[in-house]
């Protein structure tokens, strides 16, 4: 009779959604941007023939958008890696902090332009004869006005985390990895994307440092947003910067709409407090993924990755900080630490004042104080 065909092994066409063809044809954009951009990157380079500006065409700003929008997302990348490993050491080891938080506070203090000079020179011999060494010099300066503020962020959530959520890490015998994803991360995801908001909306005043690079009598010229700008400046072309900053403004826009309020509003599922925000905020595009099956099928090759890792992981031990050390063996450790501490630090002094001896720069101590 119809309609009493067995379910069990019948083939049914997928449940295709206007929603889910909208966020596939995003993915595939993305993809097919990404593999026309990689090319570019590699282009050959040679110091002394590089064009030291960039064209102030306005038709190729879109162009100069999509790169500069690519170096600073993978610095936003390298800067939450960063993060997870130094907070989690400053966080998780209590002698190692003591040199882990003063060392951060000193590098947040260095201006963007101080790590570009010592930096540029190293990345182009390292990638000899490709713009590659000139592209990761930008990055390393746009993460550099990125990663002090989110890693501060992190850690600050990981030593304030409440103890309950240490006694249910040991009551589920959680291993290191498993509560760094399943606590940690979690706990600290709030401040960690606010901070990442406020570092990534830092970096578009130091595009046009990163991207229009002066070392050494030389300038090199990345195309970018920052370096069209720089390009515009030294022509005196009052249009060329404005096109170019109404061009910022859709950009920053778009990133908002696109990237950072999703994000905002997926963050706070990880909100622990007993009142919920007085607004909370809501976001389309969010909306949208949450209503596709897209980002599911996208994430479920990922999961036995997972899985794995969880298993080769246990061998390392448990997430189980002790709740008390013998105080003798404490101050042994904390002895040792600090003399190992200290050597370093008068051999580093000590190489410091005969570098600037050999050099001549004893004698500038004086009028500098003054």
């Amino acid at each position: 009779m119809a309609g009493t065909f067995p379910s069990r092994g019948v083939w049914r066409r997928p449940n295709l959604r206007p929603v889910d063809l909208l966020v596939f044809a995003a993915l595939l954009a993305l993809l097919y941007g990404l593999l026309r951009l990689a090319p570019a990157l590699n282009a050959p380079f040679l110091p002394k023939t590089a064009p030291s500006t960039v064209s102030t065409d306005p038709a190729n700003l879109p162009y100069y958008a999509v790169r500069s929008l690519f170096r600073m997302f993978i610095a936003l990348g390298l800067s939450i890696l960063f993060t997870f490993v130094y907070a989690t050491a400053a966080a998780r080891l209590p002698r190692a902090e003591k040199v882990l938080v003063p060392v951060l506070d000193i590098l947040q203090s260095v201006p963007v332009l101080g790590f570009l000079t010592v930096t540029v020179t190293a990345f182009i011999n390292l990638f000899p004869g490709s713009e590659l060494g000139l592209e990761f010099a930008s990055i390393f300066a746009i993460f550099t006005s990125m990663a002090w503020n989110m890693t501060f962020a992190f850690y600050h959530s990981l030593i304030s985390q409440p103890r309950e959520l240490d006694e249910a890490a040991r009551v589920m015998r959680l291993t290191k990895w498993e509560r760094f994803w399943k606590l940690d991360v979690p706990s600290g995801m709030i401040p960690l994307v606010w901070n990442g908001m406020m570092s990534f909306g830092g970096a578009w005043f130091f595009l046009a440092a990163s991207e229009s690079i002066s070392v050494l009598n030389h300038t090199y010229a990345l195309p970018g947003v920052g370096s069209y700008v720089a390009a515009a400046i030294e022509q005196s072309s009052l249009n060329h910067v404005g096109i170019a900053i109404g061009v910022m403004i859709v950009m920053v826009i778009g990133v908002n709409f696109l990237f950072w309020r999703p994000m905002v509003a997926w963050a706070e599922r990880f909100r622990t407090e007993e009142s919920a925000a007085a607004e909370r905020p809501r976001s389309v595009v969010l909306d949208l993924l949450r209503r596709s099956s897209v980002p599911d099928l996208v994430s479920r090759p990922a999961r036995p990755v997972g899985r794995a890792l969880d298993k080769i992981t246990r061998p390392f031990g448990l997430a189980e900080h002790p709740l008390q050390r013998p105080a003798m063996r404490v101050r042994t450790g904390d002895v040792f630490f600090a003399g190992g501490v200290t050597v370093v630090v008068l051999y580093g002094a000590w190489q410091a004042l005969d570098y600037l001896y050999r050099h001549g720069a004893l004698g500038e101590f004086g009028p500098a104080f003054l």
